[in-house]
This record gives C-alpha cells, structure tokens and sequence, in this order.
C-alpha cells in the first residue's frame, strides 16, 4: 500500500511551500500532488515555480501528480486547466469535472480527486471508461460504503486504484464566499490575501464550545483532524492501494512517517499531535467529529 502526500490546502509563504517539500523529498511517500486547489487567488508560486518543485522531486524519486482547482467560478480559471491538463507531463489529478473532461479531451490518463463526490458504481464506470485510473473515496464514507464499492469494482472488473484520505482536515463544503476575508469585514475581491496570516485555518466553536469547523478561505473543513491509524491494516486487508495524508501543519514528518511505520506492520502506534484533536467518526459510520 502506498501513500500519497496531497496539496497543501492552505496558503503559505512561498518560501515555506519550497521548505516544506525539499523535507518531504526526504520522507517515506510515494505520490506526490502539487498545485493550488482551493482559490486561485493564490499565488505566492508561479506556474514555473510549481513545475521547478516537480522536477526536484521527481528526480528525488517520488510519482508527481498535478492537482487541480477544486471549484472553478469564472472563464480564466478553466483556461488554466485546460491548459495544464494539455500541457503537463506529469499525471493530473482532477478535483472538477471539467478537468476530467479536458483529460479525456487529450486521451490522458487522471486520478479522480477527493472533490468529484464519486459515490456509486455508475460513476465509476463512466470516469474510468473517460481514463480515470484511480478514484478518491468521498471524506464523508466509511469502512462499510467502501467495502461495498469495493466488491463492486471487483464484480465489474474496473482496472481502478482505490485511495482512502486517512489524515488531515476534512473538506467538507466549497463556496463562492470567502470565509476568512469576511472575518476581517473585507469583501472576497478585496481580500488582500488575508488567509496567508493562517497556515492551518481559523477554529471555528460552536456555542458549546466544541471545535466544529476549520476555515481556510472559501472552504469550510471539519473543525477536529482525522486520524485512521489504527485502521492502515483494515485498509490494507480491503484491497485499497494508497492512503492520502493531506497536511494538517507544517511539520508532517512525525506523522508520514508513523502511517509508513504501520504500512510495514508495526502495531501499537500513536499518531503525533497536530493542529487539533483527532476525528474518525465517518469511518465508523457515525457523526464525522466523533472518536472511537
């Protein structure tokens, strides 16, 4: 079973993406993804930036895949798929249907990303029949929905690797609002990039006083981490090829590195601290911010 490292989904200094990734050149992944994802306002890194860190880890030896914007509102925005789903030489990762459908366009291969809400059979087949080779299971499914589209893959012989998100914030909702720049009475188009000043988001309470919601620009993530690591072997067991580990913090090699230990067999592991408690309730088939 591999892992996979997905993007970073907040906005950090430039300088910080680039120490970030020289470190997880050194860390036991297997896929890397790069891009931005959640706003393309973003743009402390250049197109030419995010290529250069390609390379550099392609040649430390790690699979790099490109990922795209996950909510795409306006005519530049889709240029720039198209453009890096026809001109990239790295295996792109396709987080809205228009970038699978310009991948298809180009006879590509693509992974299905985790915000293509890939919840049946029927989506399966078709995405896979357009060139999809892997599929990200949906953040809000758990242990039994998986085993069920599982068996069904097997049933309709689908060539399709599967991926289950094991850590990191959950995404949960995209929305065309800025959260984070309303927090500071400003509007989106005037944010001045606001969300740079918060590398792991804003804690959001509820009245209770319970962490409920992380806000990273305009997505809305789980308030509380997830942590499968006892579940590596279950997933393991199930047939799923890799496991996703999306950052939670700057500092992740505590935690790649005890998910690489359990995907060797070591037993009695505890995930390192993060940037708030631990969650894995969907996987149980309860509420998301439980812990079992």
């Amino acid at each position: 079973m591999q892992i996979t490292l997905a993007p970073i989904p907040f906005y950090w200094p430039k300088e910080t993406v680039f120490q970030f990734y020289k470190q997880a050149a050194e860390w036991p992944v297997d896929r890397i993804c790069l891009g931005e994802t959640i706003c393309s306002k973003r743009r402390e890194l250049r197109n030419e930036d995010w290529l250069n860190l390609a390379e550099q880890l392609s040649d430390a030896g790690k699979e790099v895949v490109m990922s795209t914007l996950a909510l795409v509102e306006a005519e530049s925005e889709l240029k720039a798929i198209k453009s890096l789903c026809k001109d990239s030489d790295y295996l792109i990762e396709a987080n809205d249907l228009a970038a699978a459908e310009y991948c298809f366009q180009q006879q590509k291969t693509f992974i299905g990303g985790p915000y293509l809400n890939l919840y049946n059979i029927e989506s399966l087949k078709q995405l896979q029949a357009d060139g999809m080779s892997h599929w990200t299971l949906p953040v809000e499914l758990g242990q039994q929905p998986l085993q069920r589209l599982l068996t069904e893959i097997n049933q309709h012989q689908l060539p399709l690797r599967t991926e289950v998100m094991v850590h990191g914030y959950l995404p949960l909702a995209l929305s065309a609002r800025c959260f984070t720049a309303r927090a500071h009475e400003r509007e989106k188009d005037a944010c001045k990039k606001i969300c740079i000043d918060y590398p792991t988001g804003i804690a959001v309470d509820n009245r209770e006083q319970q962490r409920l919601f992380n806000l990273n620009g305009i997505q809305t993530q789980s308030g509380l981490i997830l942590d499968l690591l006892d579940q590596v072997t279950t997933l393991d067991e199930m047939g799923v090829d890799s496991i996703r580990i999306s950052p939670s913090q700057i500092d992740m090699e505590g935690i790649v590195t005890a998910y690489a230990q359990a995907i060797a067999g070591n037993t009695g592991l505890q995930t390192p601290n993060s940037s708030a408690p631990y969650c894995n309730g969907y996987w149980h088939g309860k509420e998301g911010m439980a812990h079992f």
